[in-house]
C-alpha cells in the first residue's frame, strides 16, 4: 500500500510572498486567520500540498495553482477539518494529509479510497507529564526501553510516538478530538535510523489497524499512517 503514496516536504522560505496561487475559497479562509504564525503555517501547508499534487500526483504539470484548492470539509461531522483536494471545481480524486512544524511542511497523497494520515514534528524534549497524560502505559514502557538502548534518542522516540498517534488520528479523520490514548502505537527497533522504519497503530475503539512508516533528519521526525479503504 505504501508504494502508492507520494510525499513532499517544503520549507517556509519556499512559499511565495503573494497569494495569487491560492483559490478564491482559500483566500477567503486565509483572510479570517488573525495571527501571523497561523497564517504562515496554513499557507505553508497549502503550498506543500499543491506542489505535491501538481508535480507528483498526475495533475497537469502546468496546472494553474489557483485551480487546485485544498479545503477542510465536513464541518460539524466526523471529518471536520480533514483536507480535501479539488481541481477546477471538482474532486481531485486523491486522499491527502497535511502537517507542518517548525517552518517545515509535509504532505502525503494516495488513491482516494485510502485512509491516509501524516505528521511532522520537531524533535524536542517532551515532559514526563505530557507523556503520562497522552500516552498509554505500554507506550511509556516502550519509550523507556528504546531510550535505554540509545539514550541520545529519547526525545526522538517520544516525538515519534506522538507523531504516529497524530497520523493515525488523521487517517481516522478525527484528529485530536479523539482521546490520544485510544490509539496505541507499536514502534519497531531502529533498523534503519537514516531511512524509513516501520511502526503500527491500533485504534482501540474501532479495532482498525494502521501500518505506518517513519523517518527522521534535520531535527524532525515524519510519520505516515495508511489504512484500508474508509468504511
Amino acid at each position: 500500500m505504501f508504494d502508492s503514496i507520494r510525499f513532499l516536504t517544503q520549507n517556509l522560505a519556499d512559499v511565495p510572498g503573494g497569494d495569487g496561487w491560492l483559490g478564491v475559497g482559500e483566500r477567503e479562509f486565509l483572510a479570517g486567520l488573525r495571527f501571523p504564525k497561523r497564517r504562515d503555517d496554513w499557507r505553508l501547508g497549502r503550498w506543500t500540498a499543491k506542489m505535491l499534487l501538481r508535480g507528483r500526483w498526475g495533475l497537469p504539470p502546468d496546472a494553474a495553482l489557483d485551480q487546485i484548492e485544498i479545503c477542510a470539509v465536513g464541518e460539524g461531522a466526523a471529518g471536520a477539518g480533514a483536507p480535501e483536494a479539488f481541481f477546477q471545481g471538482g474532486p481531485a480524486g486523491v486522499s491527502i494529509s497535511i502537517s507542518h512544524a517548525g517552518g517545515r511542511g509535509f504532505c502525503c497523497a494516495a488513491p482516494d479510497a485510502v485512509a491516509l494520515g501524516c505528521d511532522i514534528e520537531a524533535v524536542a524534549p517532551r515532559s514526563d507529564a505530557m507523556v503520562a497524560d497522552f500516552f498509554t502505559p505500554a507506550e511509556v514502557e516502550a519509550i523507556g526501553r528504546l531510550a535505554a538502548a540509545a539514550p541520545e534518542r529519547e526525545a526522538l522516540v517520544a516525538n515519534l510516538v506522538w507523531s504516529a498517534k497524530e497520523s493515525v488520528l488523521k487517517a481516522l479523520r478525527e484528529g485530536l478530538r479523539r482521546d490520544t490514548r485510544s490509539v496505541v502505537v507499536e514502534v519497531e527497533p531502529f533498523a534503519r535510523p537514516d531511512g524509513w522504519n516501520r511502526w503500527r497503530g491500533h485504534c482501540l475503539q474501532t479495532g482498525r489497524i494502521f501500518p505506518g512508516v517513519w523517518t527522521s533528519g534535520d531535527g524532525f521526525v515524519q510519520t505516515i499512517a495508511c489504512g484500508e479503504a474508509r468504511p
